[in-house]
C-alpha cells in the first residue's frame, strides 16, 4: 500500500494509552489541515473514553516528528487571493495547540529527529515532552520572511535569558541539550529505547505516574552550546532593536557572533522586527492563549498585506534559490511605525470564533 493510501493520521487504544502517530513520512510527517483536523476530533473522543487514559504522539519514519505546517500550501492560498482559507487553517492549528496544553488527560510527545515550527506546536505544549539524540527542534520561521507562531513565541519568551530573541529571531537548530535547557523539552530518552517507553507506557501498573516511567528511560543531556553561549547571545539579543543587536554582534569577539550577525543580514527586515516585538510582548501575556492570539493577529498580517512571506516560501521551498528580494531589503530602509501596524492589524475572523 502506497502512503498517499493511507491514513495521515493513525490512531488506536491499547492498554490506557490514547496513541496518535502522525503518517506523512516522506514529507516528515508535514502538518496539513486535514491532519489537525484528525487530530482535534481524536482528541476529543479521547477525553470521554476511559479506553484512553494517557495520549502519546509520534511520527512515522525515522526522519522526524514533524517538519512543520503546509506552507506551500499557504503560499498558494495567499496567491489565490483566499485569505479565509488561511484563517480557517490557523485557527483549526491554534485550538489544537491550546487543546493540547490544557488537555485533561496526560499528553507525552515524542519529539524524535526533525520537530520544526508546526511540530513545536504540537510537542512543545505537552505535559511530557521527550527528545532523542536524533532530535533537531527549531522554529524557523524568519528564514522564509515569517515570524515564529503556533505558540512558539511563548516558549521562545520564557527561554533562559534572551535565548528566546536569538533562537526566534535566526531559527537555529537545538539538540537535545538545547532543547531541555532552553525550555523546548523535558527528557532525553535515547531512540533505541523508545520502543521500551512505548511498551511501558501500555503496560504501566499505575496510570497516573507516566513521568516516573520516563525517568526509568531518561538521560542527563550533556552540556547545552546554548548554555556556554549564553555571555554573547545575552549581551548582542539584550539590544532593543535588530539593528542593534547586529551591531553588538559584530562587536563581539566570538566567531559565532560574528556569523550570527551574517544570518540576520540576510533574513527580512520586517520579519526580523516583528519578531523581536512579538517575543518580547509576549514575555507580559498572561497565558499560551493570549500568545496564540497575538500571533494569529500577526501571521494573517503577513498572509493579507505582506509580500515577504511568498516571496520566502518560494526562494527556500519551491524555487530554491535561496535569493529572496525582500521589501524592505534593509533594515535601514523599514518603517519602525511598521511594527505597530503589524500588532494593530485585526483578522476578519477572530481566533476563538465559532465556525
Amino acid at each position: 500500500m502506497t502512503e498517499a493510501a493511507e491514513p495521515t493520521v493513525l490512531t488506536r487504544t491499547e492498554g490506557g494509552v490514547g496513541h496518535l502517530t502522525l503518517n506523512r513520512p516522506r514529507a516528515i510527517n508535514a502538518l496539513d489541515l486535514g491532519m489537525i483536523e484528525t487530530l482535534s476530533a481524536t482528541l476529543d473522543r479521547w477525553e470521554r473514553d476511559t479506553e484512553a487514559d494517557l495520549v502519546l504522539l509520534d511520527g512515522a519514519g525515522d526522519r522526524g516528528l514533524c517538519a512543520g505546517g503546509d506552507v506551500r500550501g499557504l503560499a498558494e492560498q495567499i496567491r489565490g487571493g483566499q485569505p479565509e482559507l488561511t484563517a480557517h487553517f490557523f485557527r483549526a492549528e491554534y485550538a489544537l495547540n491550546a487543546r493540547i496544553a490544557e488537555y485533561p488527560k496526560p499528553f507525552v510527545a515524542l519529539a524524535d529527529g526533525i520537530t520544526m515550527g508546526g511540530g513545536i506546536g504540537l510537542a512543545g505544549h505537552a505535559a511530557i515532552r521527550v527528545v532523542t539524540e536524533r532530535s533537531k527542534l527549531a522554529m524557523p520561521e524568519t528564514r522564509i520572511g515569517f515570524t515564529p507562531d503556533v505558540g512558539g513565541t511563548w516558549l521562545l519568551a520564557h527561554a533562559p535569558g534572551r535565548l528566546g530573541e536569538y533562537l526566534g529571531l535566526t531559527g537555529a537548530v537545538m539538540d537535545a541539550a538545547d532543547a531541555v535547557y532552553a525550555g523546548f523539552a523535558d527528557h532525553l530518552v535515547p531512540s533505541e529505547n523508545l520502543d521500551a517507553l512505548r511498551d511501558a507506557f501500555r503496560t504501566r501498573a499505575d496510570p497516573s505516574s507516566p513521568t516516573e516511567l520516563v525517568l526509568l528511560f531518561d538521560e542527563t543531556p550533556g552540556p547545552s552550546t546554548l548554555e556556554a553561549a549564553r555571555a554573547w547571545i545575552d549581551d548582542a539579543f539584550s539590544a532593543d532593536t535588530v539593528g542593534e543587536i547586529i551591531a553588538r554582534l559584530r562587536a563581539r569577539p566570538e566567531p559565532a557572533a560574528s556569523t550570527t550577525a551574517d544570518t540576520l543580514e540576510g533574513l527580512a527586515p520586517t520579519g526580523l522586527a516583528v519578531t523581536l516585538a512579538a517575543i518580547r510582548r509576549a514575555r507580559g501575556l498572561p497565558d499560551l492563549r493570549a500568545a496564540l492570539a497575538q500571533e494569529y493577529g500577526l501571521v494573517m498580517w503577513f498572509a493579507t498585506t505582506q509580500p515577504d512571506l511568498v516571496e520566502g516560501i518560494r526562494a527556500q521551498l519551491i524555487d530554491k534559490d535561496r535569493s529572496p528580494r525582500w521589501q524592505p531589503a534593509t533594515l535601514a530602509e523599514l518603517d519602525p511605525a511598521v511594527i505597530d501596524a503589524a500588532f494593530a492589524f485585526e483578522p476578519a475572523l477572530p481566533l476563538w470564533a465559532e465556525d
